[in-house]
């Protein structure tokens, strides 16, 4: 088995791409973060590939200030793969997939390394069967383009809150302003809805890429929620996307948030794995 380290995002992604398009929803993270590397959106921290003989058997991406994306780690991958990352990339704090590959990352990582892991977020991942959009929510959705930068400030603003509310302590924020602004120009889909033109709630929908894309972060004000307009904006932005050609959506859940996990569902999205965001702690480091 042999490890292979990538500088360059065609390179990485011509040897990546046959193990990873295949299976979008298995890889929906690793593959919409691929085409913002490529598209410049996001900076790559590590590339690597794994391969025995002429076939590539294990990928992992990794961009600035974010975990690995290991589910393109098998677990009978995750030592080589540990072995390759321990020098070349000393500021790896974290991993995030299919809770089996982010598991046995983790525990190779530790037992070279001396880390220790903590649980930053329990998840499961959502596949649309057929979308049902609720009826009778008053006020509709509309596009953000990439050239209102008001409505980029706005959403920047809205990111952070639901960064704060998601946990005070979380790692690894969504998205800067910069960040929205590149992520529209490189063809996601931003929506808010309105309320007699006042914007209450805001779902986006990433660039369509191997048929598919996914939905999130979705975020209502707070004095806006239980009114529906996250659930009408959820599947305004599941349209969107569905008319863009997306074959397979998908929806991200934090599992210890039930209303999202009972909302998602009466859309039309069905459960289809369990996914970890983990921490790495070196000793010393605890905060």
């Amino acid at each position: 088995m042999d490890v292979v380290p990538h500088t360059g995002a065609e390179e990485f992604a011509r040897l990546a791409h046959p193990l990873l398009a295949p299976d979008p929803v298995r890889h929906t993270t690793v593959l919409s973060v691929l085409h913002g590397v490529r598209g410049g959106t996001f900076a790559p921290a590590a590339m690597l590939t794994v391969h025995e003989g002429e076939a590539t058997v294990g990928a992992l991406l990794r961009t600035a200030h974010r975990p690995a994306l290991v589910s393109g780690v098998p677990p009978r991958c995750a030592g080589v793969v540990a072995d390759a990352l321990t020098d070349r990339d000393p500021e790896l704090d974290g991993a995030q997939g299919p809770a089996e590959e982010a598991e046995a990352f983790a525990a190779a990582w530790t037992a070279r390394t001396g880390a220790s892991v903590q649980v930053a977020m329990r998840m499961r991942l959502f596949a649309l069967d057929e979308l049902r959009p609720p009826v009778g929510v008053p006020g509709a959705a509309r596009i953000v383009p990439p050239d209102d930068d008001a409505g980029i400030d706005l959403l920047a603003a809205w990111r952070a809150a639901f960064d704060a509310e998601l946990d005070a302590g979380w790692p690894h924020p969504h998205t800067s302003r910069d960040q929205v602004a590149r992520e529209l120009a490189a063809g996601a889909g931003e929506l808010v809805w309105e309320l007699d033109g006042v914007p209450v709630a805001q779902a986006a929908a990433r660039a369509v890429t191997a048929g598919m894309s996914r939905i999130g972060p979705v975020y209502t004000l707070p004095g806006h929620r239980g009114r529906g307009y996250g659930a009408a904006v959820t599947a305004a932005a599941s349209r969107w996307a569905l008319d863009r050609g997306a074959r397979t959506l998908l929806i991200y859940t934090d599992l210890a948030n039930p209303t999202t996990n009972r909302l998602y569902p009466r859309l039309g999205y069905r459960p289809r794995y369990d996914a970890l965001e983990l921490l790495f702690v070196l000793a010393g480091t605890e905060t």
